[in-house]
């Protein structure tokens, strides 16, 4: 076994090949490769693999394996050939049991199925044969009975006198009509000293601005007693949005107004097409400033 460790290993070192250079060509672990060296075959996993390594070995260093194997048949282990355990012969008897206890069971199964059938008919088609079905008693007769005149008489009464019937009959009452919710409405009232004046009709004042080209700038103002006090100012950029939701008369500078959309309580509000500053006052309950009276600033 030594022997052949040492010829593999001579053609090796002859090529020039590094032992990790032989585990990435064969795939074998480094360490089988070196007890195939030393001739220490029981630290291979098994007698197979150590033909089958000695093969892998001998062709990546350039030599014939099968004259390698032949040449070192003595000292390389045999396979062990494949025996057939007795206990899987055994194995074979509860499988033919379980066959037939299936083929058995199945046919119970069967024969159960059609016997439940046939009661089901059986009773099916005796019941139907000793008049069964629905059965009034004495009782249940004598009430059908009682109301049949009734209703005869009344539809003859009906036919004698039409209008005692009709009279009978109660009038429907008229289905209130819901009354409508009432809209919001921005309303332009006026355009005065360069102001839009605008009256919400309903609810507060509720704005929304959105930069739809690069950028405007924007201040906004509430109005109370003819002051204007500064809430907010900014400059957005395109695609940002600004909401406010004012109680009061509110006050709104666009510093380039055709780069904006306005909504005022969902309404759009006309901002013009050209790129200039424009005012707006937006006064709930539609109660702008009189004519004459712009606001000041505080």
């Amino acid at each position: 076994m030594f022997e052949l460790g040492q010829q593999l290993k001579k053609a090796r070192l002859d090529k020039g090949i590094s032992m990790e250079d032989l585990q990435e060509t064969t795939k074998i672990r480094k360490r089988y490769l070196e007890a195939i060296e030393e001739g220490n075959f029981k630290d291979l996993p098994g007698n197979f693999y150590v033909r089958a390594f000695i093969k892998s070995y001998a062709e990546a260093v350039g030599l014939d394996p099968s004259e390698v194997l032949s040449m070192y048949k003595n000292v390389i282990p045999a396979t062990a050939p494949e025996t057939v355990s007795e206990p899987l012969r055994r194995n074979r008897t509860p499988a033919k049991s379980a066959i037939k206890w299936n083929v058995w069971a199945t046919g119970v199964i069967l024969w159960a199925f059609f016997i439940l059938i046939a009661v089901i008919l059986y009773y099916v088609l005796s019941h139907n044969a000793s008049g069964g079905g629905t059965k009034f008693t004495e009782e249940e007769t004598k009430r059908l009975t009682e109301k049949t005149p009734s209703s005869t008489s009344k539809a003859a009464g009906t036919g004698d006198n039409p209008q005692a019937a009709s009279s009978s009959t109660p009038t429907p009452a008229p289905t209130p009509t819901p009354t409508p919710t009432p809209v919001p409405e921005v309303k332009l009232v006026k355009t005065e000293d360069g102001v839009d004046y605008y009256a919400v009709t309903q609810g507060p004042v509720q704005i929304q601005l959105t930069v739809t080209g690069d950028e405007c700038y924007y201040k906004l103002d509430k109005v109370e007693n003819n002051k204007r006090t500064m809430i907010e100012q900014g400059q957005p950029k395109k695609g940002q949005t600004k909401t406010w939701t004012q109680a009061q008369s509110t006050f709104l500078l666009l510093g380039k107004a055709n780069a904006v959309e306005l909504k005022v309580n969902g309404t759009v509000v006309n901002v013009g097409e050209a790129p200039n500053p424009k005012r707006f006052q937006f006064d709930p309950g539609g109660a702008p400033l009189p004519s004459g009276s712009p606001a000041t600033v505080q």
